[in-house]
C-alpha cells in the first residue's frame, strides 16, 4: 500500500554547494552475495545539520553507516567526507568522524573517565585537552558522579550514555548515531536528546532511530530508505506536505465489509488525498474538515457501510513512511 507518492516527486530543496556539504555519496552499493543491501544509494549532508536517517528493518541502514564510518568497504559509488574522497585520504578523513554504534561498545575494566581520556588520546589530543574533554561530557550526559566507576558496574541506561560519548571526545565534524534512544530511561533520553540538538549548527549528526518521535523533535531533514534506495529526503515538513495539507482521518468499519471497492469513492477532486484501505480501516487525508467528513460519512451510510470507530489526529512522519515503504518503521 504505498499509493502515489514515488520518489521523483519528493525531495524538493535547493542542492547545497560543495563547501556547504559535510558528506556526499554517490551511488553508494554493498552486496552480500545474491543480496543487495545497498543499491545505488546518493546523500548529500549538510555542515551542522542533523540528519534522521529511516528505514525498515533490513532497509541498508546500517550496512550503510558502516561504509561512511570505513567499517565496511563498498562495492560501488564514492563516499565524500568534507570534500575529500574517503578512498584517497582515509586516514585524515576518519579522524574528524564520531561514531555511536547500536551496540554498547565500552571497556568493562576502565573508568568512565579514563575511557574517554583515552579515546580523546588515541584522536591525538594533548593530555591536557583529554582530561577536560572527558570532564566536559562526563557532565554532559549526567556521568560526573560515575567518573571513577568500572564500566561494567555501570546500568545499561548509564553504558548506553557513555557509549554516546565515547564518540565525542575529539569534538568530530560528523557524528553517527546508530540508535542512540535505545535502551534509554526517559530522563536519560531527554538528556541525550537535548545535547544532539545542542550540537546543531557545528557538528553534522547522522542518526537513525526507529522512533519517528524523536526524528521529528530532532532531525533538521529526514532521509527515508527501503531495499537500499532513498525514497525521500525533505524536511519534516516538507515530507509531510507530499500527503497533503490538513488531517488524517481513519475510519473502522466491520470486517470484511471493504472488498477493494472503497478506495475508488473519493479522490483529489473531493480534497481527498492519501486514500488508503487496510484490513477494516479506512484512512485519508484532507483539508476538508468536519464538513467533508460528514459527507464521507453520509456516503458511506448510503452504501450501506456502517463506521464502528472515527479518529481524527494531525499527519505524523510515521504516516508518510508507510505510504512509502508500506511497512511500519520496526517490520
Amino acid at each position: 500500500m504505498t499509493g502515489e507518492l514515488t520518489p521523483n516527486e519528493i525531495g524538493g530543496e535547493p542542492t547545497p554547494t560543495g563547501s556547504d556539504l559535510a558528506l556526499r555519496v554517490t551511488g553508494l552499493t554493498r552486496r552480500f552475495g545474491a543480496l543487495v543491501a545497498v543499491d545505488g544509494l546518493d546523500l548529500e549532508v549538510r555542515r551542522g545539520e542533523i540528519l534522521g536517517f529511516l528505514g525498515p528493518n533490513g532497509a541498508g541502514k546500517t550496512t550503510t553507516l558502516r561504509m561512511l564510518c570505513g567499517l565496511l568497504r563498498p562495492d560501488g559509488g564514492r563516499i565524500e567526507i568534507g570534500g575529500v574522497p574517503l578512498r584517497s585520504d582515509r586516514r585524515r578523513s576518519l579522524r574528524t568522524i564520531g561514531v555511536a554504534p547500536q551496540e554498547i561498545v565500552i571497556w568493562e575494566t576502565l573508568t568512565c573517565r579514563e575511557q574517554l581520556e583515552f579515546v580523546g588520546r588515541a584522536y591525538g589530543l594533548p593530555r591536557a585537552r583529554a582530561r577536560q574533554r572527558a570532564a566536559e561530557l562526563l557532565t554532559a550526559f549526567g556521568l560526573e558522579e560515575k567518573a571513577r566507576s568500572l564500566g561494567r558496574t555501570l546500568s545499561g541506561g548509564m553504558q548506553r550514555r557513555l557509549n554516546i560519548a565515547l564518540g565525542l571526545p575529539h569534538e568530530p565534524a560528523i557524528l553517527f548515531l546508530d540508535e542512540p534512544q535505545a535502551g534509554l530511561d526517559p530522563q536519560s533520553r531527554l538528556l541525550v536528546r537535548d545535547y544532539v540538538r545542542s550540537l546543531r549548527g557545528h557538528t553534522t549528526v547522522i542518526l537513525t532511530t526507529h522512533d519517528m518521535e524523536e526524528a521529528e523533535k530532532l532531525a533538521d531533514r529526514v532521509c527515508i530508505i527501503d531495499h537500499g534506495r532513498s525514497l525521500v529526503m525533505d524536511t519534516v515538513a516538507g515530507i509531510k506536505r507530499r500527503i497533503g495539507e490538513g488531517d488524517l482521518y481513519e475510519i473502522d468499519l466491520e470486517p470484511g465489509v471493504l472488498a477493494g471497492r472503497l478506495p475508488r469513492l473519493w479522490g483529489p477532486e473531493r480534497g481527498v488525498v492519501a486514500f488508503a484501505a487496510h484490513g477494516n480501516t479506512l484512512s485519508f487525508a484532507s483539508a476538508g474538515g468536519p464538513a467533508l467528513l460528514a459527507e464521507v460519512l453520509h456516503e458511506m451510510n448510503g452504501l450501506g457501510l456502517r463506521p464502528v470507530g472515527l479518529r481524527m489526529r494531525e499527519v505524523t512522519l510515521e504516516d508518510v513512511f508507510i505510504r512509502l515503504t508500506g511497512r511500519r518503521l520496526r517490520e
